[in-house]
């Protein structure tokens, strides 16, 4: 699989307005919201071509020229997937991600995949402003939230990857070395020589949610040297359930971030059906971080763009609103 080079440069599809103007913005959201029905189609024009630091602008504008909340608004307006991915664009990143985070934890079941696709691949800053903004919105630690919501070792690695402190640097040959021997020992193609299986989950999982990416990559590599396996079809080979799932979403996140998320994006609209959580979580998470380099892994891996994908998987308002974050055809 292609890496990007280091340093390679990642583009969001959303940047700045340029000639930008939050109080003129806020009266044109103002005049499509105001009498009877909405012009869905002016939101959501100006809304998808903002950034989200300009959003924020402008509920400050609108709160000051009308006395009135824009996302109270903006919520009474829309409704579905469309309110979603609207709502979705109109909050700070931080506290969008805290929010997904909540709902894949609330009620009966949990959305393990929506865990694992935002812990796995948010940087250090990420997600400690993630961990503010939960605290701030739910009174709660994310810590504890996913204590009570996750057990046995699965809960161990989440709790690991939500405390954001993977190192920094870059690699370090002996110690990857070191490294990917472990890996082959827990994924039992080497034999044990240090240790019963649970220190060495417990060190593999040290290894995969605290080592840097460019460590990680060096280790993948001496893996390869070692036993001439990739470490990812290893890990989906012999491990199974959320723990498997976890640990590969790391290794693909660490190979090539964008290529993770233009998987996840195929599959949310593969097949009968569209998973429109997933589809709109990944366009408003990544619009202004990588979303351009998202596509590009997109049309070299299906032969089709992402564009056309979501042009044959949904429709009306909430298709025109997703193309516009797209921002274009490749």
């Amino acid at each position: 699989m292609a890496k990007p080079a280091q340093g390679a440069k990642y583009r969001g599809s959303i940047r700045d307005f340029p000639d930008f103007n939050p109080s003129q913005d806020a009266e044109t959201l103002y005049n499509a919201m105001k009498g009877f029905g909405s012009d869905k189609e002016a939101i959501l024009e100006l809304i998808t071509s903002r950034s989200n630091r300009q959003r924020q602008e402008i509920c400050q504008n609108y709160k000051s020229l009308y006395g009135k909340d824009l996302m109270a608004d903006l919520k009474s307006e829309l409704s579905g997937d469309l309110a979603r991915l609207i709502l979705g664009l109109m909050m700070p990143p931080a506290h969008y991600d805290a929010k997904q985070l909540k709902k894949a934890m609330e009620g009966a079941g949990t959305d393990e995949k929506a865990l694992i696709e935002i812990l796995a691949t948010r940087t250090n800053a990420e997600i400690q402003a993630i961990n503010k903004a939960y605290k701030e919105d739910y009174h709660k630690s994310l810590e504890d939230a996913l204590s009570s919501d996750t057990s046995g070792h699965f809960k161990r690695i989440l709790i690991s990857l939500a405390t954001g402190n993977r190192e920094e640097g870059g690699e370090d040959r002996e110690r990857a070395r070191e490294d990917a021997q472990v890996a082959a020992e827990i994924l039992e193609i080497a034999d044990t020589t240090s240790g019963d299986k649970s220190s060495l989950e417990t060190r593999f999982m040290m290894i995969l949610c605290t080592r840097s990416y460019p460590h990680l990559r060096r280790v993948f590599q001496e893996f390869i040297k070692m036993t001439n396996y990739d470490v990812e079809h290893t890990i989906k080979k012999e491990m199974s359930g959320d723990v498997r799932d976890v640990f590969v979403a790391i290794v693909q996140s660490v190979k090539n971030k964008p290529l993770f998320f233009a998987d996840k994006l195929y599959k949310s609209m593969k097949g009968a059906g569209t998973d429109e959580k997933t589809l709109t979580r990944i366009m408003v998470s990544r619009s202004e971080i990588d979303l351009l380099n998202i596509r590009r892994e997109f049309i070299e891996k299906y032969d089709k763009s992402l564009h056309q994908a979501i042009e044959g998987d949904t429709s009306g308002h909430f298709l025109k609103a997703l193309l516009a974050i797209c921002g274009g055809e490749d």
